[in-house]
């Protein structure tokens, strides 16, 4: 497990709506054959990474049981996490995440298994008080029937279902904020790929 110091999260938020932290879960080597749309989660975490540093926001980074599934996989560059850990639980909020994770942040998610550790780990934040925004171009399972039905228990359970790109501009809230125009060039030069997420993972919900 590798952690590095947060920061304050009192600092001045240069005009952002809101500083959420993003959890990308689980997306490891084993899983690129078997996960449905594997290439658009990874497609849209890597946007929401590069999106993240721009808006410095928080990374949480897990591995399910990295010795047998392989690490992240290598187009995800989570060298700048706050944790980056494997675990055995389904769920992200390990000890290492949940002690790092102001009370209150809100958490987007990104990863896989939408049934199982995504659910999971959205059903504990939302317990520990997180707003939890579920970025449904980059959510996926083995069986593409399957994450419906968890999106579907999520917003019920008070989690906001959303894509990656309005999730974006609803946390800069303003056009007047600084990292505007580098968000505006990020999502204007992955609008194709953006497209194929939303087509592949999201068009059916």
């Amino acid at each position: 497990m590798t952690s590095k110091p947060q920061g304050n999260q009192d600092d001045e938020m240069n005009g952002l709506r809101m500083r959420p932290a993003l959890f990308i879960c689980d997306i490891q080597e084993r899983f690129r054959s078997t996960i449905f749309g594997y290439p658009e989660v990874v497609s849209t975490a890597r946007r929401m990474i590069s999106a993240a540093g721009i808006l410095q926001l928080p990374l949480y980074v897990t591995t399910q049981s990295r010795a047998k599934l392989g690490p992240t996989v290598n187009e995800l560059d989570v060298s700048k996490a706050v944790v980056n850990t494997d675990k055995t639980r389904f769920s992200m909020m390990v000890p290492e995440i949940a002690q790092n994770l102001k009370k209150g942040t809100p958490v987007a998610i990104v990863g896989i298994e939408s049934h199982v550790c995504v659910l999971q780990t959205t059903l504990d934040l939302l317990k520990a008080g997180h707003p939890v925004y579920l970025l449904a171009d980059g959510i996926s399972s083995a069986n593409k029937e399957e994450k419906p039905i968890a999106l579907r228990r999520l917003a019920q359970a008070g989690a906001t279902v959303t894509t990656s790109e309005s999730f974006l501009f609803e946390t800069m809230g303003d056009a007047s904020v600084d990292q505007f125009r580098q968000i505006s060039s990020l999502i204007k030069n992955e609008k194709t790929e953006t497209q194929k997420s939303l087509d592949t993972l999201a068009s059916r919900l």
